[in-house]
């Protein structure tokens, strides 16, 4: 009885930790403790001073950057509209310089008509329509509008649009126009209608 006595107590401090091991076990629980996010402060979590001001001046550049987007787009709008108006305007208006300048000739159109009706005077009335047709030639030469000088002139696909071919009348006069069916025209320089020719061969 004695011997089992001792057997139970021997076991017993096997089992039971030594001084050293229940001090390490101690320490191993109080860290575990220090480092439980319920046991830190408030004031003890770890921040950077730095990195808030750098996120702070970024977020602010951000912003101004983001300012001057939406100013400028609609300003950008803006444009466009106003750009989209005048466009519409400027259509609308094209002509009305040369319009209003050629109102006199149609007053002087309108007086030859009459002319026309009540005088038998053959040569006055060629002499109203020379006035009439001179003042207009003015009118749109004042504008920029000339005339093409086509005919005895080299055949040119640029300007000229070939209706018919003919015999030359002469060998000087091959592949150049000898006659002008419809006059063409330039607007300073550039050509607003081509000349219909007839081409020798």
């Amino acid at each position: 009885m004695r011997g089992f006595v001792q057997l139970i107590n021997n076991m017993e401090q096997k089992i039971t930790p030594t001084g050293a091991e229940q001090s390490i076990s101690d320490e191993m629980q109080g860290f575990e403790d220090i480092n439980s996010d319920s046991d830190i402060p408030g004031n003890m979590h770890l921040t950077n001073p730095e990195e808030d001001s750098d996120i702070e001046k970024i977020q602010a550049e951000l912003d101004e950057q983001k300012d001057k987007y939406i100013r400028l787009f609609a300003e950008f709008d803006n444009f466009k509209r106003r750009s989209a108006k005048e466009r519409i305007e400027l259509i609308q208006t094209a002509g009305r310089e040369v319009i209003t300048s050629l109102l006199d000739v149609l007053d002087d159109s309108e007086r030859a008509e009459k002319q026309l009706q009540t005088s038998n005077d053959l040569e006055e009335i060629k002499k109203g329509i020379a006035l009439v047709f001179g003042k207009l030639r003015n009118v749109l030469q004042s504008k920029g509008l000339k005339a093409m000088e086509s005919i005895n002139t080299n055949f040119d696909v640029e300007k000229h649009e070939a209706i018919t071919e003919i015999p030359a009348p002469t060998e000087a006069l091959k592949d150049k126009v000898v006659d002008e069916v419809q006059k063409g025209y330039y607007l300073n320089s550039k050509i607003i209608r081509f000349a219909k020719v007839v081409v020798g061969k």
